[in-house]
């Protein structure tokens, strides 16, 4: 394929780690070519290169996707990352395949109908992997824990009241306790790796502490009762540029906080939650409402007004709560303005449309929140 200039070419890529399809559709939406590629992303990346400019560009996002937005942005015009997720809803077909694939990528560029994914820069990627990887360890962390736990209840062995097993004093007591030789071992093994984890976590959140205090977004989000850095940090790293969304309420869309919809012939049927989006987010702003809900009138009464003082409904009003949370967040975030308890009692709902004379940016806040942390 040798490069020329003409009018708009349209390819579509349907990626795989050692072998690729590509398909190629002219100004016209007709299908000039379509190839296999076999090698890793390098001979992909050749393959496109070829392509005769200009071109867009359109793939799936998956595992890399960042890092091939990165290589694909400098040759093509456009690059669309396209969401897996409703593209299966718009092609459930019983023929797939990936040359399939490829075209009917490149024909959804081709007629601009591609439901776009957010690709944030390298840094926040990394940003984001680091805090994903601390939640895992910190699972992991949870689950050996519960491993000596069942240890010790399997051979009848009760901690002393008072003693907190986890601490240092109580692991030495876990490791002073007569057991057989295997137990024994399982009990060493698993307090090794327990000692490894803590180490890994705390060398994870050092890291994470150092980004969160140079960011000013998460700082003004500590502010808010119950919200401490690791949900902060979170909520900032995956909303990344608030500006995209416009208004508050899409960002309970976007991490799956609002109920699925199922309306028809005038009658409206709601269900549980998407559960779109990242799920550690949505677990640290669940966490976060339940430390509100103890220390914030506002967000306690909020949380009273959906239960209804029905115990049945506490479920629902934490994640009506969370979802309430999020939503001031993406308010303080266009504002840079920090939790007002009292204008939070009065106001249920964060305005979407502050006043002008109220819109400062993040980085003039620096000192103010210093001063309310």
């Amino acid at each position: 394929m040798a490069a020329s200039s003409g009018s708009m070419h349209y390819v579509g890529l349907d990626v795989h780690q050692r072998r690729s399809s590509l398909c190629i559709l002219d100004g016209n939406g007709k299908t000039v070519k379509q190839l296999e590629v076999r090698g890793d992303w390098s001979k992909l990346l050749e393959r496109v290169a070829e392509v005769p400019r200009p071109f867009s560009v359109c793939y799936e996002a998956s595992c890399g996707y960042g890092y091939l937005y990165e290589r694909l942005s400098p040759m093509a015009q456009h690059v669309s990352v396209a969401h897996p997720g409703q593209l299966r809803l718009i092609y459930n077909s019983k023929k797939k395949n990936d040359r399939v694939d490829a075209s009917k990528l490149a024909k959804l560029l081709y007629v601009d109908m591609v439901p776009q994914v957010h690709v944030p820069n390298a840094d926040v990627r990394a940003w984001r992997g680091l805090i994903v990887y601390r939640h895992r360890l910190m699972d992991r962390r949870v689950g050996m824990k519960n491993r000596i736990r069942a240890l010790l209840r399997g051979l009848g062995i009760i901690c002393p009241a008072g003693k907190k097993l986890w601490s240092k004093k109580g692991i030495k007591w876990l490791k002073d306790q007569p057991m057989a030789e295997l137990h024994a071992l399982q009990r060493d093994m698993a307090a090794e790796e327990l000692q490894e984890l803590n180490q890994k976590i705390a060398r994870a959140q050092r890291q994470l502490d150092k980004i969160a205090d140079a960011h000013p977004a998460v700082a003004v989000l500590k502010t808010i009762p119950g919200v401490g850095t690791r949900t902060a940090e979170a909520i900032v790293a995956y909303v990344d540029d608030v500006k995209r969304f416009s208004g508050v309420r899409k960002l309970g869309s976007y991490f799956g906080l609002v109920p699925c919809q199922d309306a028809s012939a005038g009658k409206e049927r709601l269900g549980h939650i998407t559960r779109d989006g990242p799920p550690v987010v949505r677990k640290l702003l669940c966490e976060a409402a339940w430390r509100g809900i103890r220390s914030s009138p506002a967000l306690k009464s909020y949380f009273e007004r959906v239960t209804h003082g029905d115990p049945d409904r506490r479920k629902i009003a934490l994640i009506a709560t969370a979802h309430h949370l999020l939503r001031c967040m993406g308010a303080m975030l266009r504002t840079g303005e920090v939790w007002d308890e009292s204008a939070a009692t009065r106001s249920p709902r964060p305005p979407l449309s502050p006043p002008e004379d109220t819109k400062r940016p993040l980085q003039a806040l620096s000192s103010e929140v210093k001063r309310h942390t």
